[in-house]
C-alpha cells in the first residue's frame, strides 16, 4: 500500500513537471503585450491602444482603447502566423461590433478594423515604451501654470471648437461645454498640483502627458470606481472616494514618473505609485515616450480650475 502510493505521487509529480517544462517552453506569442496605435480617420490618425496578454497555457485574451470611451475587455484574441485578431461589442458610439485584423512584424503592428458603425479603418501602431524607472532624487521649485487674468501659455488643440474657456482673478473657467484646453508647454515626469470646482451632474479631466486621464466628475456618496472621481479613467480605481459635493473646491497632486503616478486628493493618497497600462480615451496621442501637456477636458460641461503650479526633476524640462 506504501508503495503504491510513493508510485502514484512520484507519477502525479512526473506529469506536473512535463506540463510545467511544456508551458514554459512554449514560444511566446509575438502579440503578447501592449500597443500604442494609431487609427485613420478621414485625413487625421487618432490614438488607439491595444493589450494582449496569455490567460492560462493557451488563451489569449486582452483590452482596448479606441479614440473615445474607456479600456475595454476582450474575451478573446486570436493570434496565428502573426495575424491578431479579434472582435468587441459597441460602448457609446455605433450598434456593431467592431472586427480588428492585424499584422505583427517584430515591434510594429498594421491592419485593418470595421468600426462601431461598420466602416473600415486602417491602422498601424508599434510595441509600446516600458516607461518603467526610478523617481528623481530632487525636484525643482513649483511654478504657476496659469496666469492672473490671461490664457499666456494655454490653447485649445487645432480643429477644436471655439474656445470658451477665459481666465478671471486667477480662475480658469469654462462656462459650458465646448473646447479642451491645453498648456503650450509639454512635460515628462512631474508633480502637478490642481484645483477644480463644478456644479452638479458635471464632467471633466486631467490628462497628463495628454494621454492619462484622471476624472474630474461630480462623485460625492458613490462608490469608488476607474470612472469617478480620482481614478484614472478606466484602468485604475481609487482606494476611496474622496469627493467632496459639487460646488465646493477641490485639489489633485498627481506625481507622474514613467507609467507610475499618484494621485492625493483632498488630501488623501486614493491611488499610490500604480503603473498605468496605456492611453485613455480622449487623448491627444498614443506616442507614450514622448512628452506632452497638461491637457483639460472642457467638451463634458462646465469646470473651473486655479492654482495650478508644476515641478520637473532637476535637469528635465
Amino acid at each position: 500500500m506504501r508503495n503504491s502510493r510513493r508510485l502514484s505521487q512520484l507519477f502525479c509529480f512526473v506529469i506536473l513537471t512535463c506540463l510545467s517544462f511544456n508551458l514554459h517552453s512554449q514560444e511566446v506569442p509575438e502579440a503578447i503585450g501592449q500597443w500604442d496605435l494609431e487609427v485613420q480617420m478621414g485625413d487625421q490618425w487618432l490614438p488607439s491602444w491595444l493589450e494582449v496578454k496569455q490567460s492560462g497555457s493557451k488563451a489569449l485574451v486582452g483590452h482596448y482603447v479606441s479614440y473615445a470611451g474607456s479600456a475595454r475587455p476582450i474575451s478573446e484574441v486570436h493570434f496565428k502566423d502573426k495575424l491578431v485578431s479579434f472582435s468587441i461589442p459597441p460602448q457609446w458610439i455605433g450598434t456593431q461590433y467592431m472586427m480588428f485584423t492585424g499584422t505583427v512584424n517584430g515591434d510594429a503592428m498594421e491592419g485593418n478594423l470595421l468600426d462601431h458603425s461598420g466602416m473600415p479603418h486602417a491602422f498601424r501602431g508599434v510595441r509600446a515604451p516600458k516607461l518603467l524607472y526610478p523617481e528623481p532624487e530632487k525636484w525643482s521649485k513649483p511654478r504657476t501654470l496659469l496666469k492672473a487674468n490671461t490664457l499666456d501659455g494655454w490653447k485649445v488643440p487645432e480643429g477644436s471648437a471655439i474656445n470658451q474657456w477665459f481666465v478671471k482673478d486667477g480662475v480658469l473657467t469654462s462656462p459650458a461645454s465646448g473646447a479642451n484646453l491645453m498648456t503650450e508647454e509639454k512635460f515628462m515626469d512631474f508633480k502637478l498640483q490642481i484645483e477644480f470646482r463644478f456644479p452638479e451632474h458635471s464632467n471633466s479631466g486631467v490628462y497628463l502627458r495628454g494621454r492619462y486621464e484622471v476624472q474630474v466628475e461630480d462623485s460625492y456618496g458613490k462608490e469608488p470606481s476607474s470612472v469617478y472621481l480620482g481614478g484614472v479613467y478606466g484602468f485604475l480605481t481609487p482606494n476611496e472616494n474622496v469627493a467632496k459635493k459639487a460646488g465646493e473646491w477641490q485639489t489633485y497632486d498627481i506625481t507622474l514618473v514613467g507609467r507610475r503616478v499618484t494621485v492625493v486628493a483632498n488630501g488623501k493618497t486614493i491611488i499610490h505609485q500604480q503603473i498605468i497600462p496605456g492611453i485613455t480615451g480622449g487623448a491627444l496621442d498614443s506616442k507614450e515616450g514622448e512628452p506632452g501637456p497638461i491637457y483639460l477636458q472642457g467638451d463634458h460641461g462646465p469646470v473651473e480650475y486655479r492654482n495650478i503650479t508644476i515641478a520637473t526633476p532637476e535637469g528635465q524640462m
